[in-house]
């Protein structure tokens, strides 16, 4: 039987102490940032007048405008990411194979609407879309059309502007999967026999999916947050879960409601990550590594 030395088991303690005090600062900050945040939302959405209540969960139950705003956030938010999927990555795919100065213009190019705020760019998109916008301009000019379309005010525009709004934040993830695919694979399937095609689907796209589950999980929450895009795209007519909140906060002054509604939306959220953290391990989900 061995004994410990005593001096290593001090040394050991000694390096557990700097280690909580060099966490302590990050510790701090998640705390008062994040932690109590979220306990207080919990205990807003169990009390109404200082008693315990679970009057906001079963208004959240019964009442319809509740689950349509709720299928309606998740089926735009599903529509976003299922065309950030097509849409991204062979732009990541161009990224990642084309050679090194045109791959930094691809790059560029994805990263630039970041240089833009968010309102910005949606209000460009209320520019574009609107009845005498440029698209509908556009399209009558060519015969096309005999009357302007429709284009915002609606799920469309939603969806458009949130998409590109989103588009980089899957053709990231994804470019940085691809680039550690190592290309010996791509020939040594081709030297097999396999036309590119086939080395593709069977070699590259099955070493790309964790890039694919990052993105489409990054895509999917950020989607379902949004506020701004739906607010001034939508025209008051798609109405998400976030404009659900604000109203419920700016007009009818129901933080126990919004609350209830933002833990709802947390679950859904947490519901989320751990099934994707079924097919892909998390740490690979959030570095796509």
């Amino acid at each position: 039987m061995t004994h410990t030395n005593p001096a290593l088991r001090r040394h050991e303690r000694r390096e557990q102490l700097i280690v909580l005090a060099l966490l302590a600062p990050a510790l701090a900050v998640v705390t008062a940032l994040l932690a109590v945040p979220l306990a207080w939302l919990a205990v807003q959405s169990v009390t109404a007048d200082g008693a315990l209540t679970l009057e906001h969960y079963r208004r959240f139950l019964t009442e319809d405008i509740y689950w349509r705003s709720f299928l309606l956030t998740f089926r735009i938010a599903l529509t976003v990411t299922v065309l950030a999927v097509l849409l991204g990555y062979p732009v990541a795919y161009a990224a990642a194979t084309l050679p090194r100065r045109w791959s930094v213009v691809v790059l560029g190019l994805v990263i630039l609407p970041f240089w833009t705020s968010v309102l910005v760019r949606a209000y460009a998109w209320m520019v574009l879309l609107q009845r005498r916008g440029l698209v509908n301009g556009m399209l009558q000019g060519l015969g096309l059309t005999d009357q302007p379309i429709a284009l915002i005010n609606n799920e469309f525009g939603t969806v458009l502007a949130t998409l590109h709004i989103l588009l980089p934040f899957m053709v990231l993830p994804l470019y940085a999967t691809m680039q550690r695919i190592p290309r010996d694979l791509m020939l040594a399937g081709a030297s097999l026999g396999g036309c590119p095609l086939h080395v593709f689907r069977r070699v590259f796209l099955p070493l790309s999916m964790p890039g694919v589950v990052a993105g489409t999980v990054l895509v999917f929450v950020l989607a379902l947050g949004f506020y701004i895009t739906p607010e001034l795209l939508g025209g008051g007519r798609t109405f998400m879960v976030s404009m659900l909140v604000s109203r419920n906060v700016e007009l009818y002054n129901q933080w126990g409601a919004a609350s209830a509604i933002g833990v709802v939306l947390l679950v859904c959220v947490a519901a989320l990550f751990w099934l994707a953290s079924r097919v892909v391990p998390l740490e690979r989900i959030m570095g796509a590594r």
